[in-house]
């Protein structure tokens, strides 16, 4: 299990995922992740960073047996925390970032590819929020960054998932290519970024944040607080422990334990 840096080319530097099977991160990969990539933005040979990651798909999300595992709140404001520096990491990153997303990007990796500068998919790739099935709340911030308002909505309370080719046509997916192709492509983005000035750069990227029609930082850590309303009040354990399948107790009027 790791996140790693690499630099194929002059200015990019590749931050890869490895959290097998699924990579659904632990609390310290959420750190590992951020810091790789400030690091990687800091460089000042970088001018553009690639996220990707290895195996099955781009990210599930947090790990949920790791919560589970814990019998206090350790590992919830651990996963919170640690989720929002990784996210806020590739918004702050100094520099370009280009998602490489395939197969599942659930849960926080909704957060990472809608704090990106730019999003690679493969054909294959899918995007969704499965929150409401795991006793959680949160990134609906940044799943409206990828998808008009009402469908973003429809999607977070089904729990649905959208295609990359979907996503393309909203226009948040630069490029939708065949699973093969996929590093090459966000390679190509990556090295026409990078070549330009890295001094222009690090400032068209904080002029473009500085533009923002929402705080990202404020929007995300307000979700969050309902996130740990629902554990407090025991519902997202019962919840997590059917994934899912108990959504309805709360509409039939039954405490929590």
């Amino acid at each position: 299990m790791s996140v790693s840096t690499s630099a194929p080319d002059k200015g990019v530097a590749v931050v890869t995922v490895d959290y097998p099977p699924v990579n659904a991160l632990p609390v310290q990969g959420w750190y590992a992740l951020a810091d790789a990539v400030r690091a990687a933005g800091r460089d000042p040979g970088t001018r553009c960073v690639v996220l990707t990651a290895e195996g099955r798909g781009f990210n599930a999300g947090v790990d949920i047996k790791e919560m589970q595992r814990d019998t206090g709140h350790t590992a919830l404001i651990g996963a919170n925390r640690g989720c929002y520096e990784a996210f806020s990491a590739v918004y702050e990153c100094e520099v370009p970032v280009v998602a490489a997303v395939h197969g599942f990007c659930l849960g926080g990796g909704i957060g990472l590819v809608g704090n990106a500068d730019a999003i690679v998919a493969s054909e294959d790739a899918t995007f969704g929020l499965p929150e409401l099935d795991r006793g959680a709340l949160g990134a609906a911030t940044h799943l409206a960054r990828l998808v008009p308002q009402h469908l973003m909505r429809a999607l977070y309370y089904t729990s649905r998932t959208a295609t990359a080719a979907e996503l393309h046509a909203h226009g948040s997916v630069w490029r939708v290519v065949p699973r093969e192709e996929l590093a090459d492509a966000a390679l190509d983005l990556a090295r026409e970024i990078a070549r330009k000035d890295g001094t222009l750069l690090r400032l068209a990227k904080a002029a473009i944040n500085g533009i923002d029609p929402v705080d990202v930082h404020r929007s995300y850590r307000f979700e969050q607080g309902f996130t740990f309303e629902a554990n407090l009040s025991g519902l997202a354990d019962r919840i997590r422990d059917g994934f899912g399948t108990q959504a309805d107790a709360g509409a039939q009027g039954e405490g929590t334990s």
